[in-house]
C-alpha cells in the first residue's frame, strides 16, 4: 500500500513553476531497496500560493486523495484493518508512518524536502485527510505541519491565512543508535618503560643529579619463580655499575635454601630469569649464608658460612679477591631480621656505595651500619642506629638513609623507620608495603634502576620508589 501511494504521489506535477516531481525505487548493489525523491527546479523563492497556480494544485492533490481513498476501500474490502476512522494509531498507520519517516531521513535533502513541502500545501489543512501516516512522520522528521489544530485532527478543513511552508526545511540528522560497538586493542609494554614514562620510575631531569627521601612504594612487579623448594627464600640482584664484559642487562640469583649454598646463576637479562633458563652457574669457592648478597662493580659481595666475614667474588676472574672481617659482628642467628633465617649480615648498595648492616653485642642489638671500601672491603665508618634489629623485617638504604620494613608477613606492611647517615637521627615513617605472598626474605634498593629489589616467597618482585626533591 505504502509503494503505491508513494508512487503515485511522486508523480504529482508543480504546475505554478512547471516542475515535476519524480520519487524513484530500485535495488542497489547490497539488495536493499532505495528510494529516490527528484525535483528539477534548485530553488523556490515563495510558496505555491504567493506564486499562483494554488488552486490547480489543490485540484490535483483533492483528486490524488480521493483515488488514495479508493485504493485503501478496495484493501478494507479484501480483508484489510478495518475503517480507517476506527483505528487510527492502528498498527497500519504505524507501519505506514516510521516508513515513510525512514524515507524522509535517508533521501530528502534540505532544497528537495522545500519542494516537496510546498507542493503539499494542504497537509495541514486537511487536503489529505486519509494520509495521517504522512503528515505525522513528516511532522516528527522536520517537516511543519503548518496551521493543522483541532479542526485537522478530526479530519476537517481549516482556513489558511498564510503560507505553511518555511523559508528553508530542517536539516536532516540521522537517529541514534541504541547502541555502539566499540573496538579496542591491548598492547604488552615492559614494565620498565613504563617506570621510565612516569614519575614514579627513574629518576627524572629534575632529580637525577642528587638524592631525595624515600615518599613512595609501589605494588610488586613479578618477575620470576622459583620452581624448587631451594628457592623459598633467595637473593636475586643487578649490577647498578657494572664492569665490561657484564650490563644492567645481566641479572643474577643465588636459591639460599641448604647448607652448602654456592651455585650462582647468572642470565642475560630479567626475561631470561623469568623463563628459568640460566646462561651461565657460577660454583663458589665457599657457601654463602643467607639472603644479604650484592652485586657491585662486577664482584658478588657476600657472607661466608659460619663467619663473620665479607668476601668479594669477581665475576670475571671466578676467584674470591677480598675478605674481611667485620669487628663484633653477629653471625649465624645471633643478630638476625625478625624472619630468622641467619640474617645477621645484611650488605646493600645505593647511591653513595657499598655498606654492611649487621649488629654486635656492644650495640645490644641494635643496627649498625658501616661504609665498605668495594675494592679492599675495610671499613671506612660506621653509626649506630637505635632501631633493633630484630624488631624489623628487612631494610636497604637510599641515597645513605636506612630505611627498615615492619614485617614480612603482613600483606599491609610499612616502611616504618628511617635512619639518615647525614645528621645520626631516625625518624617514624608508615609508608604503605604490600608482602604479597606473605613471606620476605630479601629486600634490597638498585640505584640505577631507582627500584626495590626482593625475594616474596619463591617469587622474584621489584617495587617501585618515588623520592622527594631534594
Amino acid at each position: 500500500m505504502l509503494g503505491v501511494w508513494l508512487l503515485l504521489w511522486g508523480s504529482v506535477a508543480l504546475r505554478g513553476r512547471a516542475d515535476t516531481a519524480f520519487l524513484r525505487r530500485a535495488p542497489d548493489s547490497s539488495g536493499h531497496c532505495t528510494y529516490s525523491f527528484t525535483v528539477a527546479s534548485p530553488v523556490e523563492a515563495a510558496c505555491p500560493e504567493a506564486a499562483g497556480g494554488v488552486p490547480e494544485l489543490r485540484a490535483e492533490l483533492a483528486a490524488l486523495a480521493s483515488r488514495l481513498s479508493r485504493l485503501e476501500s478496495r484493501e478494507r474490502g479484501a480483508g484489510g484493518s478495518g475503517p480507517r476512522g476506527a483505528e487510527p494509531g492502528g498498527a497500519r498507520d504505524s507501519q505506514l508512518e516510521a516508513a515513510y519517516g525512514e524515507l524522509l531521513r535517508a533521501n530528502f535533502p534540505r532544497r528537495e524536502w522545500s519542494q516537496l513541502c510546498r507542493a503539499a500545501v494542504g497537509w495541514g489543512s486537511g487536503l489529505l485527510p486519509h494520509a495521517p501516516a504522512f503528515r505525522g512522520a513528516a511532522a516528527r522528521h522536520g517537516a511543519p505541519e503548518g496551521g493543522r489544530g483541532r479542526r485537522a485532527e478530526r479530519g476537517m478543513a481549516e482556513p489558511r491565512s498564510r503560507c505553511a511552508c518555511p523559508a528553508a526545511a530542517p536539516r536532516w540528522e540521522p537517529q541514534p543508535l541504541s547502541y555502539q560497538e566499540l573496538q579496542s586493542e591491548r598492547s604488552e609494554v615492559p614494565v620498565s618503560r613504563l617506570l621510565d614514562e612516569t614519575a614514579l620510575g627513574r629518576p627524572g631531569k629534575e632529580d637525577s643529579a642528587g638524592c631525595g627521601q624515600l615518599v613512595w612504594v609501589g605494588e610488586p612487579v613479578v618477575f620470576g619463580r622459583a620452581d624448587s623448594i631451594a628457592g623459598k627464600y633467595g637473593v636475586w640482584m643487578k649490577d647498578p655499575e657494572p664492569v665490561a664484559p657484564f650490563t644492567r642487562d645481566n641479572t643474577w640469583r643465588v636459591d639460599t635454601v641448604g647448607t652448602e649454598v654456592r651455585q650462582l646463576f647468572q642470565y642475560e637479562e630479567a626475561e631470561q630469569l623469568a623463563r628459568g633458563y640460566p646462561a651461565k652457574v657460577h660454583i663458589l669457592p665457599r657457601p654463602l649464608e643467607s639472603t644479604g648478597a650484592v652485586i657491585y662493580r662486577g664482584g658478588l659481595f657476600f657472607q661466608p658460612r659460619h663467619s663473620r666475614s665479607v668476601a668479594r667474588y669477581d665475576l670475571r676472574g671466578e676467584t674470591i679477591t677480598a675478605e674481611r672481617e667485620i669487628p663484633g659482628a653477629g653471625y649465624h642467628g645471633q643478630y638476625p631480621y625478625s624472619w630468622g633465617g641467619y640474617t645477621d649480615i645484611d650488605l646493600a648498595v645505593d647511591e653513595t656505595g657499598l655498606w654492611v648492616i649487621y649488629s654486635t653485642e656492644k650495640a645490644r642489638g641494635a643496627i649498625v651500619l658501616s661504609k665498605l671500601d668495594p675494592d679492599t672491603l675495610e671499613i671506612r665508618r660506621t653509626w649506630e642506629t637505635n632501631i633493633r634489629k630484630r624488631g624489623v623485617a628487612n631494610s636497604f638504604l637510599i641515597c645513605g638513609t636506612l630505611y627498615t620494613v615492619s614485617s614480612y608477613s603482613a600483606p599491609n606492611a610499612t616502611i616504618n623507620f628511617a635512619y639518615d647517615t647525614a645528621t645520626g637521627s631516625s625518624r617514624a615513617l608508615s609508608i604503605p608495603f604490600e608482602n604479597r605472598f606473605r613471606y620476605l626474605s630479601m629486600l634490597d634498593y638498585n640505584p640505577a634502576e631507582r627500584q626495590l629489589f626482593a625475594w616474596d616467597s619463591f617469587n622474584m618482585v621489584t617495587y617501585p620508589v618515588r623520592l622527594s626533591r631534594p
